[in-house]
């Protein structure tokens, strides 16, 4: 049965034909089926020009998938208790610091190892930061290394680049940032920032053992040592604690006793 179509279908049926790419072949196909004629003839035809069109589009979709996998295909394995990115400008001190602080290890980031008491720190140099930032080479992964990080330390000379950090770095408002003034106690702001404590485990009638653990703030002895082992908590009797949360040196507490940075702490189990 004939189709009866008029000279708009067999127009777009001509560009179609000649269409080279994916995206201009799914954009004839869908003028071909708005200008495709309606009737008992034409169900066959119509399937046929949907199924390209399904067909093309399944094709874009996997084409824009496999972008976005390439741009996340940088990635960083997380190493210590916490990772810290040095985001800034060119020349802003994000390589002297890092070089200063930690052993470099030179991959596709500058990633450094940095030991704070005996607790590591992963400290990463991201690329300097310049206006559309995510659209650059790697620039999405980057961000993501950023959002999962824990802390943010920015790197500016001029107002700006901190008004170009702001700018590009919009999205990572929940992350917690220090700003790096060439501080002697860098590290220990690092630290402070983060809201980790060091606590100390010791056995009786013996001295502080090394390296503490890091908690969260606010951390209880239960949580203390429920991290040594899980079932140190259900067979706790008691435990003393030297330090800042003690009301004096080797006070006797309970499992909810709040422990503060540095604080020594001696279980004593059924």
């Amino acid at each position: 049965m004939p189709i009866n179509a008029k000279i708009d279908f067999q127009l777009a049926r001509g560009k179609f034909e000649k269409a080279e790419t994916v995206q201009d072949k799914l954009k004839c196909a869908q003028e071909m089926l708005s200008t495709a004629p309606r009737h008992k003839g034409t169900g066959e035809l119509l399937k046929e020009i949907k199924t390209k069109i399904s067909k093309y589009k399944s094709m874009i979709e996997r084409e824009k998938s496999q972008k976005r996998g390439a741009k996340t295909k940088l990635s960083i394995k997380k190493e210590g208790v916490a990772t810290i990115c040095l985001v800034g400008a060119k020349f802003s001190g994000k390589t002297e610091l890092l070089s200063k602080l930690a052993n470099m290890k030179n991959e596709e980031l500058n990633i450094g190892i940095v030991d704070y008491y005996g607790i590591k720190l992963q400290l990463i140099e991201i690329p300097s930061i310049q206006k559309n930032f995510e659209n650059t080479k790697n620039g999405h992964a980057l961000l993501g290394i950023m959002k999962n990080s824990n802390l943010i330390i920015l790197f500016f000379n001029k107002p700006e680049e901190k008004q170009l950090l702001d700018s590009e770095l919009s999205e990572l408002e929940d992350i917690p940032k220090l700003i790096y003034n060439n501080q002697e106690n860098i590290l220990d702001l690092i630290w402070k920032k983060l809201k980790l404590i060091k606590v100390y485990t010791k056995q009786p009638g013996k001295e502080k053992e090394y390296p503490p653990l890091a908690l969260k703030e606010n951390s209880t002895v239960e949580d203390f040592a429920l991290r040594i082992h899980k079932d140190f908590a259900k067979n706790l009797t008691f435990a003393r604690v030297w330090g800042e949360s003690a009301k004096f040196q080797g006070q006797r507490v309970n499992l909810k006793h709040i422990l503060k940075d540095n604080d020594v702490v001696e279980l004593h189990l059924k």
